[in-house]
């Protein structure tokens, strides 16, 4: 074999095992409601955080946001949504869990979700994640914006959030208090720079909306990604092995 071919069958191999080594390694499945959900991207201001969440990671990590408006722990169960996860599950994965914006909901039927039934679930999504060698992420929800006429936060979601701490401790899996996190930074921004988190949008701003919205559950753009910074400002605060697939300029600012 002459010498121009060697080194052209090197340079070939040699390109190969990089194209080999850059493909995603983990992936994140993301089950949820519409806090997390993926939004139209057309003439629509609303994202879900884990929308934008892919943002922060390298190549080595994919996003799956299996989230749903509307979802509960029994209606993402009910209408068969876990399994197909459950199938694709590998060692190594993370499912990222945040359910109770709707679970609590008594006068919606298909979706309330009694405190101890919401428990029962919670622990069958770690417990099937863990059986196939995955990683579950127990996530609080988020507060919804809220403020008296004195201009003091209050909270909704009663003994949700807590049952998702406790789930977290029994099952000794990891646990963002999305919830916490939450509360503190609105409860920060205070009654009106925390608008800029959720939908107020002006009329006539958006096609899809002309007489514009004012929406203290759902996030806007910049209210995604401050979600989403807050998981992530929690993954370092757990050292989770997902810290080391951060983009460098987040590795280093949330430290």
């Amino acid at each position: 074999m002459s010498n121009v071919l060697k080194v052209i069958l090197t340079l070939f191999l040699i390109s190969g095992y990089a194209f080999q080594s850059t493909g995603p390694e983990i992936t994140i499945f993301m089950i949820g409601d519409s806090t997390m959900a993926d939004k139209p991207t057309e003439d629509n201001p609303e994202r879900g955080w884990g929308q934008v969440f892919q943002r922060f990671f390298d190549s080595t990590v994919i996003i799956e946001n299996h989230a749903v408006n509307g979802r509960s722990t029994r209606s993402f169960l009910n209408e068969k949504r876990w399994e197909p996860i459950l199938g694709k599950l590998k060692r190594g994965d993370y499912v990222f869990i945040q359910f109770g914006h709707n679970d609590e909901k008594k006068e919606k039927v298909d979706r309330y979700t009694p405190p101890e039934d919401y428990r029962k679930n919670l622990i069958k999504f770690v417990m099937e994640t863990l059986e196939k060698k995955a990683q579950p992420v127990l996530c609080t929800p988020i507060v919804r914006r809220r403020f008296d006429k004195d201009g003091k936060f209050y909270d909704e979601h009663g003994v949700y959030p807590q049952i998702v701490r406790e789930v977290a401790a029994e099952c000794k899996v990891p646990l963002i208090d999305m919830h916490k996190k939450s509360k503190q930074l609105v409860t920060k921004l205070g009654v009106e720079n925390s608008k800029e988190i959720f939908l107020w949008i002006k009329p006539g701003v958006y096609k899809s909306l002309p007489d514009g919205k004012e929406d203290n559950t759902h996030f806007s753009e910049y209210g995604a990604m401050k979600m989403a910074e807050l998981a992530v400002e929690s993954l370092i605060e757990l050292k989770s092995d997902l810290v080391k697939h951060l983009k460098n300029e987040y590795r280093t600012k949330f430290k």
